[in-house]
């Protein structure tokens, strides 16, 4: 009797959940079956969603809804605290699975190569996202000392970081921030946030919504210079075409009019101004030197010669995530993605049976969270496709609670779905006796004492 097809998703986040849907929607599902094991790092579950979404975005974090009923499937297991590929080897997920699919992500900050980015000041936004998301794995203090900042991109995460450094600690304590975050936001000394973009405000890659949102805080005045305010004829063919520009650029110039008021924070949104050198004393940042830039008339920038430096203590660089090489897989190191054709895990050309990615390890990480739905179903396809013509690497050990064996037999302390509804429950419980929604756990033991983690069960 023909047995379920065994599929390894490494990766709990919105596009290893997407791709479990994606193969509970496929005709794998109906025969001869499918059974899925989502294979997550953390303790937790829901990747980006839950350490990578600022705390003042729970609409965004709605999201978890959805996932929750994928999770919910009696098909899925969810295997967290469980790492590829020391707890779980390539070989190990060929032993167990028919396929593997690798959903890991992007959580890493992209480099940006001027002079002076080392110094002891400098930042990647990724990595101060993680600490005020109340990531297990990164440091529980961060240096805010500075008064003045400078945050180098125009992208949603630009202004996520500007809005948490501008906003008071008590503005935040509503949200799920953890206590270790809001001790260190109560002592944050920055009172002017400068966010750069080398091209207008046409080019500028805000969603409208949370650029709006960036003046709706009490405590934060948002200033634009008139002068940023110009468009050549490609940056008025993009807001024709685009509407979403078109509503930045129309918000941008609304701003650019305005009397500036007294709010005692302010973010100054520039355009036009390339970060060149970030300019340092005994080792730590004091300016940041930028290049006045201009159209060229299809809506990209060059240089004027002109220059100014910026008196900053501290340089955010918010200019893309990248992914991590994943050992023993291929990886293109000048796209830090895994090579692939639609999905399909590719070496020197040639696919690896039964290998698969979906996310922004396969395409990079551009695009919403909504957007890996269609990654999902492309990769999906095409391992259904395989399956079908017979070209997947079965199992040797396919059993379900073959896993489940080497993993207790190695001592690797997993949670499980289960395990994280006890997380979800006795976080929502620190929140209610604060009046608040939930207070996010940190450590990873707190993580799994809170989850009755598998091999802490009785």
């Amino acid at each position: 009797m023909p047995r379920p097809v065994r599929v390894a998703i490494v990766g709990a986040g919105p596009a290893g959940i997407y791709a479990a849907d994606a193969l509970l929607k496929s005709e794998l599902a109906a025969d001869p079956g499918v059974s899925i094991d989502l294979i997550e790092r953390l303790p937790a579950p829901f990747g980006l969603i839950r350490y990578g979404v600022a705390p003042d975005h729970p609409r965004i974090k709605g999201i978890v809804t959805a996932l929750h009923q994928v999770l919910d499937k009696p098909q899925v297991r969810l295997f967290g605290n469980v790492d590829y590929p020391n707890d779980l080897a390539l070989e190990d997920l060929h032993r167990f699975y028919d396929a593997t699919v690798f959903a890991t992500g992007a959580d890493a900050d992209r480099d940006l190569p001027i002079p002076g980015i080392d110094l002891d000041g400098s930042y990647g936004a990724a990595d101060f996202v993680s600490w005020f998301d109340g990531h297990p794995e990164v440091p529980r203090t961060w240096p805010l000392e500075a008064e003045q900042v400078a945050v180098l991109g125009v992208g949603n995460v630009a202004l996520d970081v500007a809005r948490i450094l501008a906003k008071t600690a008590d503005e935040l304590l509503p949200t799920e921030i953890p206590p270790n975050v809001y001790d260190g936001l109560a002592a944050n000394r920055a009172v002017e946030v400068h966010v750069f973009g080398r091209r207008g405000p046409a080019q500028a890659k805000f969603s409208p919504m949370e650029l709006r949102e960036l003046d709706h805080s009490p405590t934060i005045e948002v200033v634009v210079d008139p002068e940023d305010i110009d468009y050549d004829e490609g940056s008025i063919a993009t807001r024709r075409a685009n509407k979403q520009a078109d509503m930045v650029s129309s918000t941008l110039e609304n701003w650019a009019i305005r009397d500036v008021g007294d709010r005692p924070h302010r973010i100054h949104l520039h355009f036009f101004e390339n970060p060149v050198e970030v300019l340092g004393e005994d080792g730590r940042v004091v300016a940041l030197r930028t290049e006045r830039m201009r159209l060229d008339g299809q809506g990209g920038s060059v240089g004027t010669g002109e220059y100014r430096e910026w008196p900053v203590q501290a340089v955010y660089r918010a200019v893309g995530y990248r992914s991590d090489e994943l050992p023993k897989l291929p990886f293109d190191a000048l796209t830090a993605t895994v090579p692939h054709r639609a999905g399909r895990v590719l070496e020197n050309g040639t696919h690896l049976p039964s290998l698969y990615v979906t996310g922004w390890v396969k395409r990079g990480p551009v695009g919403l969270i909504g957007h890996t739905k269609g990654d999902a179903n492309e990769t999906v396809a095409c391992l259904v496709e395989d399956q079908r013509a017979g070209r997947l690497l079965a199992a040797a050990d396919p059993a379900e609670d073959a896993v489940v064996a080497h993993l207790r037999e190695r001592g690797t302390d997993f949670t499980t779905w289960e395990g994280w509804q006890l997380l979800d429950a006795h976080e929502k419980a620190l929140g209610g006796a604060q009046g608040r929604e939930r207070v996010k756990v940190v450590e990873r033991d707190a993580m799994l004492d809170a989850s009755a983690s598998d091999l802490r069960t009785p």
